[in-house]
């Protein structure tokens, strides 16, 4: 009698979460349906929980010329997410002794003007250096189409006045991941894309990540595109100027692999995942919901490491809830369709 009793418990509970996994499905269907029609640009999305996919879907066109349906195994521009590899990149390189988080940036650049300032490279990881984001400078559009080596953009935004003292505010500086690259290149002696290759995409067969170029073919990369009363084809930039703060391309998929490794320490050591994930606090005590790398926040009560990106022609965003071992990641091949409410609102509906 035990025995029939507890199959039929079991049976219950296997029809309960099947019933609830397909509830969940046509929530999130609901969700992503609201801004990503079948004819227009799309987006892939996928949700993991414990590193087991829960939903894995396409929707629009990859490629709107050709009339090619998104897959979900397609490639995107990930934008400023590339900031997650790269503040990873520099713990590696902590974690092997070969430099400080509270090394002052001017033992690697010795002639960057620091205006009498220490700025270090917990600074730039967290975007409390004061040093003007090169997005925003005058004459930007110049060299949007130039080949720069990373010290050329470098010395593009250098004497540019400092926003504040380091330390003294929280100001979201793209210019602090170009110098956080360039320091990349210098220990290691690799290209900032050699380095990401070689310690992040090989190890975590990353088999479909890799540095952005225009040059190289890129099995199943998908199209950008700009909606300005219709839609049009991305505008040109050079790969060279996003460079360590948003000149990366992956999948869902990829981007679930680099969240589980994440997750079981397989890149960094759990005291060194501690410091990426803390939530900094400024000189007077406030709180910056930063890391290294991603943004600490919440999601209704639950905590929340996220990041998006954007680039011209794409836009992506990620959602981890540590707690509740939840991953969301949605990748759109059009600016005009931003996935980061998308994201959230589908992280919600795992938040107890």
């Amino acid at each position: 009698m035990r025995t029939v009793i507890l199959f039929l418990l079991m049976a219950f509970l296997a029809i309960q979460n099947n019933f609830y996994a397909q509830v969940a499905t046509t929530k999130i269907d609901s969700i992503i349906k609201t801004t990503f029609k079948e004819e227009e640009p799309g987006g892939v999305f996928l949700v993991a929980q414990d590193g087991k996919i829960n939903y894995r879907k396409a929707f629009g066109k990859a490629n709107l010329e050709l009339d090619v349906m998104m897959q979900p195994e397609f490639v995107f521009e990930i934008g400023s997410m590339t900031k997650q590899f790269t503040a990873v990149g520099i713990a590696l390189l902590e974690e092997q002794g070969k430099l400080h988080f509270e090394d002052e940036i001017v033992k690697y650049i010795p002639d960057y003007p620091t205006h009498g300032n220490k700025i270090t490279i917990h600074h730039l990881l967290t975007h409390t250096s004061g040093i003007k984001d090169f997005t925003k400078i005058k004459g930007i559009n110049d060299i949007a189409e130039e080949e720069l080596s990373p010290i050329e953009l470098i010395r593009f935004f250098k004497d540019e006045p400092m926003d504040f003292k380091p330390g003294e505010k929280y100001k979201y500086c793209n210019s602090g991941y170009v110098i956080l690259g360039y320091i990349i290149e210098i220990i290691s002696g690799q290209s900032y894309a050699e380095f990401v290759q070689e310690n992040i995409f090989k190890p975590l067969e990353m088999s479909s990540s890799s540095y952005a170029s225009h040059d190289k073919i890129i099995k199943k990369r998908v199209s950008g595109y700009h909606f300005k009363d219709i839609f049009i084809n991305n505008k040109y930039i050079s790969f060279s100027l996003p460079y360590a703060s948003g000149s990366l391309l992956s999948t869902v998929d990829d981007l679930l692999k680099w969240q589980m490794a994440l997750d079981a320490n397989t890149l960094v050591q759990q005291k060194t995942k501690e410091k990426i994930f803390k939530n900094y606090t400024l000189h007077n005590g406030e709180k910056i919901a930063y890391g290294y790398g991603w943004h600490i926040t919440k999601i209704e009560e639950a905590i929340s490491y996220e990041h998006g990106g954007s680039i011209f022609g794409f836009k992506s965003m990620a959602v981890y809830l540590p707690k509740e071992k939840i991953y969301v990641v949605g990748l759109s091949n059009c600016d005009c369709h931003s996935p980061t409410s998308i994201v959230k609102n589908i992280a919600a509906l795992y938040v107890q």
